[in-house]
């Protein structure tokens, strides 16, 4: 039996009648952190979008736990188990944190009497939130912003995690900070999560395995020690 969470058959994926994957085959395995790299335009973006069901598939298929989704809208791959943290956070700047996590809460189905439940949960994976839960999310810092987004992302208890860009203005250290807790809740419940990122160097620290796309292909997989020397990396770009 496949140990694969979420995969991807012959995807093809693109804009305008554009394609942008042709022929793409993808697998994130149960219980792991797939670093997904590659330059500008490479299609990563693309693919993960479409994992998620943000970009019609035009070819190919998709499944996760072992079922068909192809083509299915993000809320009921949500509610299957799959969550994305999308690029440039997606937040809204005039609601306070905690309007966000209850709006999320609401988003997600979580029923009332577990929400208080569920809001606690996430506030022990991420304690920092404590601090400016009553600010509006406009007021924070770019890392406190992608904090929020990845808090209402986690309220729906996901196995399978999609974080698409987290560190885009973001100091190193501080996007440490930020995937240091996910990489403990990923460790201690098994949780899967694919991680698209331009920070080689730093998410290459917390993965299991890395892919590296290039022109809407994926040219090679490997461990994140094959990739430690700057050479290999730019060899690979």
């Amino acid at each position: 039996m496949s140990d694969d969470l979420l995969s991807g058959q012959g995807l093809v994926v693109g804009y305008g009648g554009r394609p942008v994957l042709n022929g793409v085959d993808f697998h994130l395995r149960a219980g792991e952190v797939l670093c997904l790299i590659g330059h500008n335009g490479a299609g990563k973006s693309t693919l993960l979008k479409a994992l998620f069901g943000l970009i019609p598939v035009q070819g190919g298929s998709i499944s996760f736990l072992g079922r068909p989704v192809t083509g299915a809208e993000p809320r009921a791959l949500a509610a299957a188990g799959m969550s994305l943290v999308p690029e440039g956070r997606g937040v809204f700047p005039g609601l306070t944190v905690a309007e966000t996590m209850r709006l999320g809460l609401w988003a997600v189905g979580v029923p009332e009497p577990e929400r208080a439940g569920r809001l606690e949960w996430v506030m022990s994976v991420l304690p920092m939130l404590r601090d400016f839960y009553q600010r509006r999310v406009g007021t924070l810092s770019g890392g406190q912003q992608q904090m929020v987004s990845i808090g209402r992302t986690l309220l729906s208890r996901p196995r399978c995690l999609l974080m698409d860009e987290p560190s885009i203005g973001l100091a190193p250290k501080l996007f440490q900070d930020l995937l240091r807790p996910i990489r403990q809740l990923q460790q201690q419940t098994g949780m899967s999560v694919l991680l698209v990122e331009q920070n080689v160097k730093e998410a290459l620290k917390i993965s299991d395995r890395v892919i590296v796309m290039k022109s809407g292909a994926i040219i090679r997989e490997a461990l994140p020690a094959d990739l430690s020397d700057n050479s290999k990396l730019m060899e690979l770009y």
